[in-house]
């Protein structure tokens, strides 16, 4: 008989996580399991406030959907919280291969890179501290950095870590903390600075004058794209997106907005939220067709789970176990 159960979990980060609207020490996920008696599937995700979700009701959510067995994919496309969508769509991928003796990278017709290269992110902090944090991370051998930005003095902190960090690639997040008036002042310390692209600088629904801004760094949809039906909306206005589990609903939305952009002639990066090894091994299955990935979730744990993916010269994701998920 096929049961489900749904339950949340604590997580401690090595240092606080600060971005423009938030700071953290520990992240709350939740996961989703469905057995059939033989087989288990597991998934993995992280309510998000600024969608209104919450650990509590993602577990009622998926606990009460749980409860009348092995739901359908459009059952869990009728979930409105996408972190519930996701976990369970994800142990559903899960169940599945292990049912059938398969990994989820020969389902879905994907092969995993034997390296995987994801940025390492920077909580938002003043230049020198930000400097810290790069210096830092370069002397770990972290190769690609993200740098979660807040607004006033923007330009500041990018400029400052190029100059400490000369060789880096450097990706950058605003968070939506952008207006109009330092879209204009700060781009050009952006394109001086030589990032590979800037992430939703601008908030979401309010981003028009994305489509007059200065190009010479290209822009990354994150909170402006959730799906592929967001994609008509973002003609003129970025050239990447950014695709997360959790905002999409799961690894069958997200393979679907990947084909999407892609036909759109947009460029994609590959994201997470804080979470476990759990939460970012489905992601690196989307990875495996990106451009960029950003999935250092658990990297910025201070532990984590007994079987999680590997990483080499602290920069490369280079696989998991199938006992983790898959």
């Amino acid at each position: 008989m096929i049961r489900g159960r749904a339950w949340q979990e604590e997580w401690p980060l090595k240092v606080p996580f600060v971005i423009s609207r938030s700071a953290r020490t520990h992240v709350t996920v939740v996961v989703a399991e469905i057995t059939d008696g033989y087989h288990t599937g597991v998934g993995e995700c992280q309510p998000n406030s600024r969608y209104g979700e919450t650990p509590d009701a993602v577990v009622a959510a998926l606990n009460d959907l749980l409860d009348g067995g092995v739901p359908s994919r459009e059952e869990v496309r009728s979930l409105e919280s996408m972190a519930a969508r996701n976990a369970l769509d994800c142990a559903l991928w899960d169940l599945r291969a292990k049912r059938e003796g398969q990994s989820v990278w020969a389902l879905t017709g994907r092969t995993m890179p034997p390296r995987q290269l994801t940025a390492f992110t920077l909580s938002v902090g003043t230049p020198s501290e930000m400097v810290a944090a790069a210096e830092s991370a370069a002397e770990d051998g972290k190769r690609m950095l993200k740098l979660k930005l807040a607004g006033e003095g923007d330009d500041d902190r990018v400029l400052a870590v190029r100059r400490a960090a000369p060789s880096a690639t450097l990706i950058a997040d605003a968070n939506e903390a952008w207006d109009e008036q330092m879209l204009r002042a700060y781009m050009p310390a952006m394109a001086e600075a030589g990032l590979a692209l800037l992430e939703q600088p601008l908030p979401a629904g309010r981003d028009a004058a994305l489509k007059t801004a200065d190009r010479r760094v290209p822009i990354c949809a994150d909170e402006s794209c959730h799906t592929a039906s967001d994609l008509a909306g973002l003609r003129g206005k970025y050239d990447m997106v950014n695709i997360k589990l959790d905002k999409a609903g799961g690894l069958t939305p997200a393979l679907e907005l990947e084909a999407a952009a892609r036909k759109h002639g947009m460029a994609v990066m590959v994201g997470c939220m804080l979470g476990t090894s759990l939460a970012m091994a489905p992601g690196l299955v989307v990875a495996a067709g990106s451009d960029i990935a950003d999935l250092d979730g658990s990297l910025l744990l201070s532990r984590d789970r007994d079987h999680k993916i590997s990483v080499e010269d602290s920069c490369f994701l280079t696989g998991f176990s199938p006992e983790l998920w898959g």
